[in-house]
């Protein structure tokens, strides 16, 4: 089977479901990010036109992954398996007792109806995906037409690139003229190094705007290394920790989807923060303060 094969997992790897306990304990009210939620299928059915078919991922697993590894609460992302269709997300934000925000994906299309009983649910932000095996390619003119539809919102936007697109992505960033979040630090290249003119790129990017916001996420999809330290990606995690105390954000990117040759441990994964953000001060602005300030604003 090939990873875009529709009608199964096609060898993707289910979520850890035994997690090790990690032995950070992260500070009161941290939140996790980035994570998801996949169907379950029987539900809340997978979209016709996805480029791949994850595991069932439900709300009660995810809730429940939450707690274990000391978290408060979750920004829950819309991933393309589920296409425009945000139904699980809302669900599970209907179901976190006001512990979860949501990122959703939606259309140009979208009525002032539709974006208004996404945000009453919890939404606060949509995703654009420049990942050419995950997505078609859409024009600049859509994603600007979704940006002014839900500026009067105060939503930001999430995009999700790798390194290689930033030339590209880069000046629709600059056009959109509002708070923007980078997924999984641009998805650098580890083996270049975080000194890299290619890193530096981005960097430098974000130098330019105090509005692009970044995860310091995702070490098992840059690794060349790999787990259960993910040495090789943490240089670049701290770095934009160091450089962006109050831009910087963290997530579990639970289930993982579309992993085959590993499936992170969360727990391990949450003993990386230390090794990214070295200070309390810094920890409690990457897993609280920040997220609070995007996502909860006025909330303790």
């Amino acid at each position: 089977m090939t990873a875009h094969d529709k009608s199964s997992s096609a060898g993707y790897l289910p979520f850890c479901a035994a997690p090790t306990r990690p032995d950070y304990v992260p500070p009161a009210g941290a939140v996790d990010a980035h994570c998801h939620v996949f169907g379950p299928s029987a539900a809340f059915p997978f979209a016709p036109e996805r480029k791949y078919t994850p595991v069932d991922a439900p709300k009660e697993k995810l809730f429940e992954l939450r707690d274990f590894l000391g978290f408060s609460r979750n920004v829950i992302v819309q991933a393309t398996c589920h296409g425009k269709d945000n139904a699980a997300l809302v669900d599970a934000l209907e179901g976190s007792e006001g512990r979860a925000r949501g990122v959703a994906v939606v259309g140009a299309d979208i009525t002032d109806e539709e974006l208004e009983a996404l945000h009453a649910a919890g939404v606060r932000g949509v995703r654009f995906n420049f990942v050419k095996r995950l997505v078609d390619d859409t024009p600049d003119e859509v994603f600007e037409s979704i940006a002014a539809r839900i500026k009067p919102l105060g939503w930001h936007i999430v995009v999700y690139f790798e390194a290689p697109d930033l030339e590209r992505v880069a000046p629709l960033i600059a056009r959109l003229g509002t708070t923007i979040v980078v997924d999984h630090m641009g998805r650098p290249d580890v083996t270049k190094g975080a000194e890299s003119a290619e890193f530096g790129q981005f960097i430098a990017m974000l130098e330019g705007n105090p509005d692009i916001w970044v995860k310091v996420s995702c070490p098992e999809r840059l690794t060349v290394s790999g787990p259960p330290a993910y040495e090789d990606v943490v240089p670049f995690a701290r770095k934009l920790v160091e450089t962006f105390p109050d831009r910087v954000l963290w997530g579990t990117d639970w289930p993982h989807p579309n992993m085959i040759s590993h499936m992170p441990d969360d727990g391990l994964l949450t003993d990386m923060i230390p090794k990214i953000a070295v200070t309390e001060q810094a920890r409690q602005a990457l897993l609280v303060d920040n997220p609070m300030r995007l996502y909860w604003p006025g909330e303790d």
